[in-house]
């Protein structure tokens, strides 16, 4: 757990996608979520946390949902929505809060 606080502690925004494996809206966010971290560059973080392995987690940070897009400026939850969020919304998003 203390590892997932160090990721989210930093400077940069940082980005957490908690998805499942077996989830379609899952997939469909992954090259959205790659597509919006070669526009960013190194202004975010993006993690990506499988809530079926990492169960502690996903209950402490009360996911109930997949995908969950959580988005933390030095430690605080500053934004988070459930479901498919488009790159465009993805990158003005962070670029708000770098």
């Amino acid at each position: 757990m203390s590892k997932f606080s160090e990721i989210i502690n930093q400077d940069k925004p940082v980005l957490v996608d908690f998805f499942a494996e077996w989830c379609g809206p899952c997939k469909t966010m992954s090259p959205i979520l790659k597509e919006a971290k070669d526009a960013l560059g190194n202004k975010v973080a993006i993690i990506k946390i499988d809530v079926d392995k990492n169960q502690s987690i996903a209950s402490k940070y009360q996911v109930r949902g997949v995908p969950t897009l959580i988005l933390y400026k030095q430690g605080k939850q500053v934004w988070r929505q459930s479901g498919v969020v488009q790159k465009n919304e993805l990158v003005t998003l962070v670029n708000k809060f770098s």
